[in-house]
């Protein structure tokens, strides 16, 4: 067990590495910071001045080696727009993006796992093809596209909801329900394809042989063992909860931590942009991890492997 924490605590940090230092190139490979900061009419001793007081004219490996030693001790960077510390803009905005993405993630699970598993255990019914279809089109279309639908329906033609802002909470109706359309639509669909194949199985057939009933059957083997494979979906939708905002953040100029990665993106903000990378790349590598200890509790022959690995 010890063994398989620590080989998956060792890939999370190389993940965090990896997604760091790709963020740390692409930035300084898609614009001068200075630049774009001052302004295209600023003198160039006022640029060179910047690029100093930043140290952004040093080697990109000098100022590759320098960022990871603040990040070692705990500095995550200042803003090069108002000087405030990255953290402290970014930790304004979560709860923000929080208020959207939770509610986002119950309608996920409340909706996507009910429908994929009725869809399952009457296939090929009307209702069946009706959810499909449904889960379909909510998959295919874009956020972006679902959003701007949304507000045309709702807000412009209805004017039953605001379109975009954070005065109330009728102001997070449309953007939560553009998250969550589309999250359910994918465990819908996963999860019908889950629990068919489950279904499908040799122990399955047995279990109804032994005159068990059919919701005993479902309840007990299907619904168990449907869970593993949808469980990795639903890991990935928590640890993508920041980075799957930024798009409707946008749409609705809700002001939240996508709303502010875009803008950093925007004016090349690096320490900011950086920092938000820091915090998608830790919470998908805390989900990833929360779902290889619930595979050990949902199948006992993995968390018996796991005790084989560690004993060995």
């Amino acid at each position: 067990m010890v063994r398989f924490l620590l080989s998956r605590l060792l890939r999370a940090a190389v993940t965090i590495v990896l997604v760091v230092t790709f963020a740390f190139v692409v930035l300084r490979l898609s614009g001068d910071p200075a630049q774009i900061i001052m302004g295209a009419d600023a003198p160039p001793e006022a640029v060179d001045a910047f690029r100093t007081a930043w140290g952004l004219d040093q080697p990109v490996w000098v100022q590759y080696f320098h960022y990871f030693g603040a990040i070692a001790s705990g500095d995550l960077g200042r803003s090069m727009r108002d000087g405030r510390e990255a953290i402290v803009l970014v930790a304004e905005r979560i709860p923000a993006t929080l208020a959207l993405t939770v509610p986002a993630l119950l309608i996920k699970l409340l909706l996507g796992i009910p429908a994929g598993i009725y869809a399952a255990l009457h296939r090929n019914s009307a209702v069946d093809r009706a959810l499909m279809v449904a889960a379909v089109a909510g998959f295919t279309v874009p956020s972006f596209v679902l959003g701007l639908l949304l507000v045309l329906v709702f807000a412009v033609q209805l004017g039953w909801l605001p379109s975009g802002g954070q005065e109330s909470w009728r102001h997070a109706i449309l953007p939560v329900a553009t998250l969550g359309i589309g999250g359910a639509a994918v465990l819908a669909r996963f999860t019908r394809s889950a629990m068919l194949e489950v279904l499908g199985q040799p122990y399955i057939r047995t279990a109804s042989a032994k005159g068990l009933t059919w919701r005993a059957v479902v309840w007990s083997h299907a619904l168990p063992n449907a869970a593993i494979p949808t469980v990795t979906i639903v890991g990935f939708m928590v640890g993508s909860l920041i980075a799957g905002a930024v798009v409707v953040e946008s749409v609705f100029s809700w002001p939240g931590v996508g709303r502010l990665m875009v803008v950093a993106v925007a004016n090349r903000d690096l320490a900011v942009v950086q920092c938000i990378l820091l915090l998608v790349a830790a919470t998908m590598v805390v989900a990833n991890l929360t779902v290889d200890v619930l595979y050990g509790v949902l199948d006992p022959r993995l968390r018996t492997g796991i005790r084989r690995a560690g004993a060995g």
